[in-house]
């Protein structure tokens, strides 16, 4: 039974290949990434719902048992950032079949866009630290030909940078990796954590645990080494931003988490006060970047950075209250992160700009898309009933009862510059008289780009309004990666 775990992982692998074959024929790549994509969904939930049953799932690859073979382990953590990258996949490949140029198309489009999705979901089920690289690597692979698809001077330049950050933190990634069997001498994650508190070079293990910090920084936008990202993720076409906005990064905070909750509990004195001022300065001079700017997608790539310093804020504050934050608000912003790039591709279609500066008056022409983007910029913000005003009370929660007051201090100011900077979006591209006239307006079909947006706006008002069973399961899995043992026998069969 545990061979379905394999599923996530094998499905668009598998389908990835299928449609280099489809190259030419752009109506039956559509079709075989619709139905593949759907599966991905599927596959995903029910590995999930397996493992929130039954509990951890393992299998061992050749039946080579752990920890000298490869394993793959989903717990509740890996099946919740599966069913998420799997809905961000479904949402922003429907998005782009209404977005995409046909000659982007005929270019391997659908084919990376799946292998991207393999190591998405590998990275997240794979259970060694090795293989955690092949598929962060594959994640990546993929992640450079979507970024250049279409071949504007601006993306080839801004790739350019993304591609050569991404080498760096790869090769200190290995790096790490060999640092870290020297000392150790494994690589599997469970049976580094029973290594890892045998080891009392303290001092030895906090630089392998810093150097990880950096790698996985890096791939996750964390202060100082995000600036790669604003410029990176304005080139490449929306349902391309969309996926990478909302689930890339993720990936280096998840594996961020997962070391720092499993591997690198040694001297969380230690550890855990660097992540949390990182956390700090990563959400203030994030957000800092998107009020200075007027144009929509850069402000939403600003915004990715600011938000990621609110998951980490949750693993620095490392109780179990602030690690369930954390992840309620991965969850939060994968969806409404995704959604709002959507919006920013909607409306770059209709005025064929992203300058704020350059639009107005959409409220009147397109209530809709208005409206929609409305209630997913003020889910950013914190605004209740909806879902990013309880993962943020958690976190702020967290941060009083441990008396942390700065930090809880910074996230406050924050929350108030993400919900200025929405709002000026609000204003200048659909308060004011309309820009476009009535020809315009009747050029670019609406329904067709609101159709894929509206379930990630629907989920953000679910999330908020039913807050409460959503954040009992986020609790449960904070208990279950706060608690290694469980992990380690699940693993190692002890």
């Amino acid at each position: 039974m545990n061979n379905i775990v394999l599923l996530p992982i094998l499905i668009p692998f598998i389908m990835g290949v299928v449609l280099i074959f489809f190259k030419n024929h752009t109506v039956i790549q559509r079709y075989i990434s619709a139905i593949t994509a759907i599966a991905i969904l599927a596959a995903s939930s029910y590995v999930t719902m397996l493992t929130y049953q039954d509990g951890i799932m393992t299998l061992e690859l050749g039946n080579w048992p752990a920890p000298f073979g490869i394993v793959l382990v989903s717990d509740l953590f890996a099946g919740l950032m599966l069913i998420l990258a799997s809905i961000v996949g479904v949402a922003c490949l429907f998005f782009a079949f209404q977005t995409i140029h046909e000659k982007r198309e005929k270019n391997y489009f659908y084919p990376f866009y799946f292998f991207l999705l393999t190591g998405v979901n590998g990275a997240f089920l794979t259970g060694d630290l090795f293989n955690l690289f092949v598929f962060f690597e594959v994640m990546l692979i993929a992640s450079y030909i979507l970024i250049v698809i279409g071949g504007t001077k601006y993306q080839l330049r801004e790739s350019f940078k993304y591609v050569v950050i991404n080498i760096v933190a790869s090769a200190f990634f290995v790096i790490g990796v060999a640092y870290l069997y020297s000392v150790t001498g494994t690589l599997n994650f469970a049976h580094l954590a029973e290594r890892v508190a045998e080891v009392e070079q303290t001092g030895v293990l906090n630089v392998i645990a810093i150097l990880f910090l950096l790698v996985f920084g890096m791939k996750g936008a964390l202060f100082p080494l995000y600036f790669w990202l604003p410029k990176s993720y304005y080139g490449p076409p929306a349902a391309i931003a969309a996926l990478f906005g909302g689930l890339l990064t993720k990936v280096g905070i998840y594996a961020i988490i997962r070391s720092f909750t499993l591997i690198f509990t040694h001297n969380p004195d230690f550890t855990h006060n660097i992540i949390l001022a990182l956390a700090g300065a990563t959400m203030f001079f994030g957000v800092l970047g998107a009020v200075s700017q007027f144009d929509f997608k850069r402000i939403l790539s600003y915004h990715i950075i600011s938000q990621v310093g609110y998951m980490v804020m949750g693993l620095g504050l490392y109780s179990p209250l602030a690690i369930a934050g954390a992840i309620y608000y991965i969850a939060h912003h994968i969806i409404v992160k995704s959604a709002l790039f959507l919006f920013a591709g909607a409306t770059q279609k209709i005025t064929g700009t992203t300058d704020l500066k350059k639009m107005s008056g959409l409220l009147k022409t397109h209530p809709a898309l208005g409206w929609l983007f409305f209630i997913s910029a003020i889910s950013l913000a914190g605004i209740p009933p909806l879902s990013g005003f309880f993962s943020k009370f958690a976190l702020i929660l967290s941060g009083i009862e441990q008396e942390r007051y700065f930090i809880v201090f910074i996230s406050l100011v924050v929350g108030l510059l993400t919900l200025f900077s929405m709002m000026k979006i609000f204003i200048y591209v659909f308060w004011g008289k309309p820009s476009l006239n009535e020809e315009e307006t009747k050029k670019v079909k609406l329904a067709p780009l609101l159709l894929p947006v509206v379930p990630l706006v629907a989920l953000t008002i679910v999330m908020g309004l039913a807050a409460e069973p959503i954040f009992t399961f986020s609790e449960e899995i904070a208990e279950q990666i706060l608690d290694p043992q469980i992990y380690i026998n699940s693993v190692l069969k002890e």
